[in-house]
């Protein structure tokens, strides 16, 4: 398994706009009013992804429920990872739990416009859609045996909700790398 860092996103970026469809074929867009924003980029066969799944479910209901916008986005080539397409996501999401659309970008322009590297890949956004963190769940990895507790995640979305500065220091997420279509990989990979 090949590990990807994320492309560290400047902070203060606004968050691109988007509208993509679930499994079901219903559009969902960057909601106008939140309290904060996230966004992740995940699949379905990332091992990475696997790792962290359950945590994700936890962050989804912890912080659904205190006003943040949570968006998960696949924007994995289904053509050649065809374990990624929108069945399997609708099967993903329900297994797992998952509170919040589980999105799916196939043109990957969305990956593209938030530079998105890999699985999973996170950012946070405070209520004007300004990226305050951009970077791991934790330190938790499939091999390290560290705990999977979503600590520097949970950290950032607790800054941004008390209105508190975002946490200086910002580790990369690493997992597997998007998979781009072919010819569609973009210019900062």
């Amino acid at each position: 398994m090949a590990a990807v860092e994320s492309q560290m996103l400047a902070l203060g970026t606004e968050a691109p706009a988007f509208t993509l469809p679930d499994p079901d074929g219903v559009t969902h867009s960057l909601a106008d009013d939140a309290s904060a924003y996230l966004v992740m980029f995940i699949c379905n066969h990332c091992p990475f992804v696997k790792h962290v799944r359950e945590e994700l479910a936890r962050i989804g209901r912890d912080f659904t429920a205190r006003g943040v916008a949570i968006y998960a986005i696949n924007s994995n080539d289904i053509q050649n990872h065809p374990a990624d397409g929108p069945e399997y996501m609708k099967t993903e999401a329900q297994t797992w739990g998952y509170s919040f659309p589980y999105l799916f970008d196939e043109s990957q322009e969305v990956a593209k416009a938030y530079r998105a590297a890999c699985t999973p890949d996170f950012f946070v956004f405070d209520a004007h859609k300004r990226l305050v963190y951009r970077g791991q769940l934790d330190d938790s990895r499939p091999s390290n045996g560290l705990p999977v507790d979503g600590h520097d995640l949970r950290v950032a979305l607790e800054a941004v909700l008390d209105s508190r500065p975002p946490i200086v220091h910002q580790k990369p997420s690493i997992g597997c790398n998007i998979k781009w279509s072919p010819g569609n990989e973009p210019d900062y990979y």
